[in-house]
Parts: C-alpha cells; structure tokens; sequence
C-alpha cells in the first residue's frame, strides 16, 4: 500500500509536498496507518489528538499512545481534552455531534495559530460507504449522495481511496501497533449498525462494492456539476445581489421546468432545513419569513429577499459623541464641523450645529418614529414614509436613521433630511455628514 499511496499522492494531491501538515489521529487503525504513510514518506507533520473524556481510562490511555507515537516518528503531537457530556447536554446535542464541532473547532484554532497548510483526516472509502447509507436512510439530495469531499477547504483526505481491507492488510504488514476503540463493536449508533449489519450484506451481494461505490460517487459528482453549471447560468437572471442582501425574482423563478428544485439549489448553502416552510414562501403574502441558523428569507412582492440574521436582529443604539468625527460600525458615517456649505446629495448632508444636542444616535426605526421632511409642509410617520416611498420589507429593517440626543429624527441615512435641523441662513455653524 506504501508505494501505491505514494502514487496516489504525487497524482492526485501533489500541494501536499512541502507543506506544514496537521493530522488528525485518535489512536485507531486508520489514523495510525494515515500518520505512519506520511511519515515513511518524509511529509512534514504534526499530530493533533482529541481526548472527549468518553470511556474513562481508555480515553487516557489513547492520548498517551498518541504522545508516544509522536516521539517515535519525531511528531510533534497537540492534545487538548474536552468535557463532551456537559457539552453536549448543555447545548442539548448528541455526543457524537458534539465530539465533532469540538474537533474541528479545535483544528482551527492550531491552524490559525500555528499557520498549518493542511488539515489531514483518515476517512477511508468504508466510511464514505457508509455516510452514503446514512444520508439515504434519512432523506438527503444528490449533495448528499455524492459521499465525503477529498478536499474541503483546508481540510484533505489522502485514504478516501483505500478500503479498510487495503488499511487493515498495511498495519499488519509493518506491525505497527494501535489502539482498539471498543465503542466501534458497538450498534448503539446508526454508524456502526450499518458499519456491522448492513454493509457486510452488501459486500456479499457484490465483493467488488468499494470499488462499484466509488464510481458510481464519481458519476454523482460529474451529475453535481452539471446542475451548478446551470445553477451558475441562471443566477444572472434570476438573482440580483444588493447591499445588505439577495434578490431572487419569484416571477422569473416560476417559469422555470421546477422551481422548487431551482430554489433548493439556491439556497442550500444557507443552513435552511425547512424546506417546505421555504417553498411556500413562493405563494405566500408579503412579509412571511423563514430563518435559519444564519440566514433570513424574507419575502415582499415579487421577490424573496436572503440576508444574514445579524441584519434582521434588534440593534442598540449607537452613540456618537462631539468629539468623533468618524465611525465605521455599524455604518461608515463621518461627522465633522464646517464653516462652507457645498453641494448636497444623499450621501452628503449639512446640518445646522446649533440645533442638535450630543451625544446623537444612530438606530434603526421604531413604532411611532415621525419626522419633517425636507421640502414639505408638516410632520409624517416613517411608516407612511416608507410606504410612500415603496420600500421593501428588507430595506426597511436595514435603513439607519440619525437622531437627535432626544431621539427626534435629524436624518434618514441616505434618503431623507428633516427640515428642523436644515441649514438657513441664520446658520452660524454647521455640521458635514457623510456616508461612505
């Protein structure tokens, strides 16, 4: 196996040489023949091991292997321990989903803070066989049938070609010693009930599966980029990107063969798991949203709006003080005496100094909110403001407006002036606001 890894690497994952490599080992076979590989082969590595605090002593004693195994090949080895059952009942998660964010969390963290190229994982073609099983049974599209990513950001797996088989026949080869996770015997999890009872049928049935998966994942795959390649096509007509947010045009959408399936491929890079409360949205009345963990989906009139949830979630006042003449969150606003008026537009606006009191605020609208408008006579709700002016939903949750220490409206951030702040030519100072 050692020379056909070698050839697999300098055919397939070439980057990998002269890199600074991180790897993933718990102890286990697989982790254990991926580390001893590499190193036989002169790659650059560090070892990271998580120890999750699940099998009491046994948990230990594969954290010393791990240092120990780091010494013998020159490795440097971080490890770092985790209460995952607090964890994970604080956060009212499984274990085994807990066990992973901690990991890769942690993972990030030694990349950041030790500039690691690569983080390198022992998946192997087993376990692609069986996250496909799993992924079947609980329902999934063809992103999830097209097995684990070689590649995943930094993020490598250099034995997703190799069979357990091929793994298993290379330790005993070179008699390398490694630890026995006994909770693999187990079937308390879905993993390892198709892991023991399923897969072994299936290799029954046919002898060669590891090799008929991997191509018919690799005719998934091609499939794959087919559909982003027509996803990518229409994006230019369908979709528009503004500010603060996406702009998908229902209209445009429903002429297509399947808008609902066109929808999903949209938007499934943004968490949302309730796809048929997202496919309703299509015929439903304005202002209807659904949310997932990062995204909102919003949808007004003729189109659905997609933003981030920090868009859509409540945000305190800001304070400017006399002193700042600039500020850059959550806008870039800058603020500045002046003794000359110039030319105004909606990003330049000049005030009378006299008239306002500091520290002023920057919001966003509240019920009730009124101002003067520039230009007309009398007071007017923001609310009619906005309906006046056509607003949409989302450009209403995002609009900022400027106010006075007393929360009177000085300015509606890129749209409108009130007219009790206005320069006249009574104005002895005068204030210069500009939006970048």
């Amino acid at each position: 196996m050692l020379q056909k890894f070698s050839n697999y690497i300098q055919q397939n994952l070439p980057f990998l040489k002269d890199k600074k490599l991180l790897v993933a080992i718990s102890g286990g076979i697989d982790s254990v023949a991926l580390t001893t590989l590499l190193s036989k082969l002169g790659f650059a590595i560090s070892l990271a091991h998580c120890n999750f605090n699940l099998r009491g002593k046994e948990s230990d004693l594969d954290e010393e292997f791990v240092k120990k195994l780091g010494e013998k090949l020159n490795a440097r080895v971080y490890t770092k321990q985790f209460k995952t059952k607090e964890i994970a009942q604080e956060n009212k998660q499984s274990t085994q989903i807990t066990a992973r964010n901690l990991r890769y969390h942690w993972f990030s963290e030694l990349v950041e803070q030790n500039s690691f190229d690569y983080v390198l994982t022992a998946h192997h073609a087993d376990d692609n066989i069986e996250t496909f099983l799993i992924n079947l049974t609980r329902g999934t599209g063809l992103d999830g049938l097209t097995g684990i990513p070689q590649i995943n950001g930094n993020i490598v797996r250099p034995l997703l070609p190799f069979s357990q088989k091929e793994i298993s026949t290379f330790i005993k080869e070179y008699a390398i010693e490694w630890r026995e996770d006994k909770s693999n015997a187990t079937t308390k999890y879905i993993r390892n009930k198709i892991r023991h009872q399923v897969v072994p049928y299936l290799k029954e049935i046919n002898p060669s599966l590891v090799d008929t998966f991997a191509k018919t994942t690799n005719n998934l795959r091609e499939s794959q980029e087919i559909i982003e390649d027509r996803i990518e096509n229409i994006k230019s007509n369908i979709v528009t990107v503004e500010e603060d947010a996406i702009k998908i045009s229902i209209k445009k959408l429903e002429k297509l063969s399947n808008p609902k399936a066109y929808l999903y491929q949209l938007l499934k890079q943004y968490n949302f798991t309730e796809w048929d409360n997202v496919y309703t949205l299509l015929t439903a009345q304005s202002g209807k949203q659904v949310f997932s963990k990062t995204n909102t989906l919003l949808k007004d009139r003729a189109y659905l709006f997609l933003f981030k949830n920090s868009v859509s979630k409540d945000v305190k006042t800001i304070f400017i003080t006399e002193q700042q003449q600039e500020i850059t969150t959550p806008i870039h606003l800058k603020i500045e005496a002046t003794q000359q008026k110039s030319e105004e537009n909606r990003k330049t606006v000049f005030i009378d100094k006299e008239k306002i009191l500091f520290p002023l605020k920057l919001r966003k609208w509240e019920k009730g909110d009124f101002f003067y408008p520039t230009g007309m006579k009398g007071k007017k709700k923001l609310s009619k403001y906005f309906k006046d002016e056509k607003f949409s939903l989302i450009e209403k949750q995002t609009t900022w407006l400027l106010c006075n220490n007393d929360d009177r409206v000085i300015l509606i951030i890129n749209h409108r002036q009130d007219s009790r702040f206005q320069v006249t030519e009574q104005t002895t100072s005068l204030i210069k606001i500009s939006l970048f």
